[in-house]
C-alpha cells in the first residue's frame, strides 16, 4: 500500500470520526436523553437480525449506483442520468417480468440484463449529446433523470397499472421471477452476491484492464490522453454506458428483491446516494461495498433513533455533508502529505547513497 492510498484511507477516518463527533454534539445539545439516542444510533442495527438485515438490505442498491458512478467518474464526466438509469430499470424489469414466461432463473437473469440495456441507453444519450453538441453533460443528464421520470408514470398509469389495487401500482411481479429472500427473518436476497460480483468486476474492468486504465488516464490528464493516441470519444461514451448498464442492473435487482410491484412514483435518490458512496470509496469499485455498508448502517441507526427518542433522522444529513466536505476539501491533512512525501524522497535519496 502506497503513501497516497494511506493517507487518502487516513482522510476518510478522520473525516468520519469529526462528521460524527459534530454529529454526537448536536444531538447533546438538542436531545434529553442524548447518551440513550446515541446508543441506538450506533449499535441499535446489531440489536436484532432483523435490523442488521435492513442495513444489507439498504446496501445493495447502493453498491449497484456506487460502482455505476466510480466508472462514469473515473473519465471525469459528471453524468447524472445514473438516477433516471435506476429508474428506468426498475420499470423495464417489471415489464419484462409481466410480459414474458421463462424458466425460473433464466428469467430473473432476462430481466435485469433487459434492465441494464435500458440503463445504458439512458446514460448514454447525455454522452453523445456530449460528443455530438458539446453540451453540458451535467444539464442534460440532469433534464434526463425527469423525463425519465415522467415517462415512468404515464407507463405505469396507462399500461402497467393494477385497477383492482387501491393505489398506483404496477401489477403483481410474476413469483418465478422474483428474488426470494435467503436468510429467514430478513429480507435480504440473491441480489447482494450479484452486487459484490459488479463491485470486483468494476475494480477488474478499471483497474486490470487496457480500457479501464484509459478511462482513468482520460479523466485524470484529457490532454495528455489524446496526445497518447487514446480515443477519448469512445472513452468517454463507454464509461457512461457501462455506467448506465449497471445502475439499470441495479434498478431491476432491487424491483425484484424488495418489491412485488412498481410502485416508483418518485425518483428514489440512489443517484445522489452514490455520489457519495464513490467520494468515499475514492472512485474504485472495491472499496464501494464497504463505503454502501457504512452508509446503510447510519441510515439504519438514524432511523431506529428516531423511532425509539426525541432526535430526528437528519442527523444523518447533516453528518453526510461533513464527511463530504472533509474528504473532498484538498487542504485536509495536506501539511502531513507533505511531510509524507519529504521523508519518502530522503529515504530515496539515502538507498541511492547507500548504493
Amino acid at each position: 500500500m502506497n503513501s497516497n492510498t494511506k493517507l487518502n484511507i487516513l482522510r476518510i477516518v478522520l473525516s468520519i470520526l469529526i462528521a460524527l463527533l459534530i454529529s454526537f454534539g448536536i444531538i447533546f445539545i438538542t436531545s434529553e436523553e442524548p447518551v440513550r439516542a446515541i446508543i441506538q444510533l450506533l449499535t441499535g442495527p446489531l440489536q436484532s437480525q432483523r435490523r442488521f438485515g435492513n442495513v444489507i438490505e439498504a446496501m445493495i442498491p447502493l453498491i449497484f449506483t456506487g460502482v455505476g458512478v466510480s466508472i462514469m467518474f473515473a473519465a471525469n464526466e459528471i453524468n447524472l442520468a445514473g438516477e433516471g438509469a435506476f429508474h428506468i430499470g426498475g420499470l423495464i424489469a417489471t415489464y419484462f417480468a409481466l410480459n414474458t414466461v421463462l424458466p425460473p432463473v433464466i428469467s430473473s437473469m432476462a430481466t435485469i440484463l433487459a434492465a441494464g440495456l435500458f440503463g445504458m441507453l439512458i446514460t448514454g444519450v447525455p454522452a453523445l449529446l456530449k460528443i455530438k453538441t458539446e453540451s453540458d453533460v451535467l444539464v442534460s443528464s440532469l433534464m434526463m433523470n425527469y423525463l425519465i421520470l415522467y415517462f415512468s408514470n404515464y407507463v405505469l398509469n396507462n399500461i402497467l397499472r393494477d385497477p383492482k389495487a387501491g393505489a398506483v401500482v404496477s401489477y403483481a411481479v410474476p413469483d418465478v421471477t422474483k428474488f426470494s429472500p435467503i436468510i429467514s427473518g430478513t429480507r435480504i436476497h440473491v441480489g447482494l452476491f450479484i452486487a459484490l460480483a459488479v463491485a470486483v468486476l468494476g475494480y477488474v474492468f478499471l483497474y486490470k484492464t487496457k480500457i479501464g486504465y484509459e478511462i482513468r488516464i482520460t479523466g485524470e490528464n484529457r490532454e495528455f490522453a489524446r496526445y497518447s493516441g487514446i480515443n477519448i470519444v469512445k472513452i468517454t461514451l463507454v464509461s457512461q454506458l457501462v455506467g448506465g448498464f449497471i445502475f439499470g442492473v441495479g434498478g431491476g435487482v432491487e424491483l425484484l428483491g424488495m418489491y412485488n410491484r412498481f410502485t416508483w412514483t418518485s425518483l428514489l435518490g440512489y443517484g445522489w446516494d452514490a455520489i457519495i458512496i464513490t467520494t468515499l470509496a475514492k472512485k474504485n469499485p472495491i472499496y464501494v461495498p464497504f463505503a454502501a455498508f457504512f452508509l446503510a448502517y447510519l441510515r439504519t441507526g438514524a432511523s431506529i433513533m428516531s423511532r425509539s427518542t426525541d432526535v430526528a433522522t437528519e442527523i444523518v444529513t447533516i453528518t453526510q455533508g461533513i464527511i463530504i466536505l472533509l474528504v473532498v476539501a484538498e487542504q485536509f491533512l495536506s501539511k502531513y502529505k507533505h511531510k509524507i512525501i519529504s521523508r519518502e524522497a530522503r529515504a530515496t535519496l539515502i538507498e541511492k547513497e547507500g548504493e
